[in-house]
């Protein structure tokens, strides 16, 4: 029965479950922000934690096959070297991991702070969007908005 599993959790089905397990924090971030459901599950540790389990269960896998982690520092070379690293699946679902994590962090980060300055939720509904096809960005639309209502440019919190 384990062996079913195995095979079952391949890392193609990995990233189709990861991306549907994202979804729920995400929606629940945009549309429930003031609900204890949000801060339950959403701007706590539990969604980090389940995407670290993930991230571990690879890591796992991925050394059981017999990956090299080492070329994994090949990215600092060269726009070449990380295109040959991104075509390595093994790799990619663990950046992927790591890409989905970042930015849902941001997204309870940006809805945690926001709450503080009590800036309009339909406001809000933008720069998360943003976050969550864009980091960076997301952040970014964010922290103009919030300079508006917190009346001052702060270079850190």
């Amino acid at each position: 029965m384990i062996e079913q599993i195995y095979t079952y959790f391949t890392i193609e089905m990995i990233y189709f479950w990861l991306n549907l397990v994202v979804l729920p924090f995400w929606l629940i971030l945009i549309f429930f922000p003031y609900a204890r459901i949000c801060k339950i599950f959403t701007i706590s540790i539990f969604p980090i934690f389940i995407l670290s389990l993930i991230y571990c269960y690879l890591i796992y896998q991925i050394f059981l096959y017999g990956y090299d982690f080492s070329i994994n520092f090949r990215l600092y070379l060269g726009l070449n070297e990380i295109s040959d690293l991104f075509s390595n699946n093994s790799f990619l679902i663990l950046f992927w991991i790591h890409f989905l994590s970042i930015n849902l962090f941001c997204g309870a980060w940006i809805v945690n702070d926001y709450q503080k300055f009590a800036i309009s939720k339909i406001l809000m509904f933008f720069p998360l969007i943003i976050t969550y096809f864009v980091g960076p960005l997301g952040i970014f639309i964010y922290w103009v908005i919030r300079i508006f209502y917190a009346k001052k440019i702060t270079l850190y919190d």
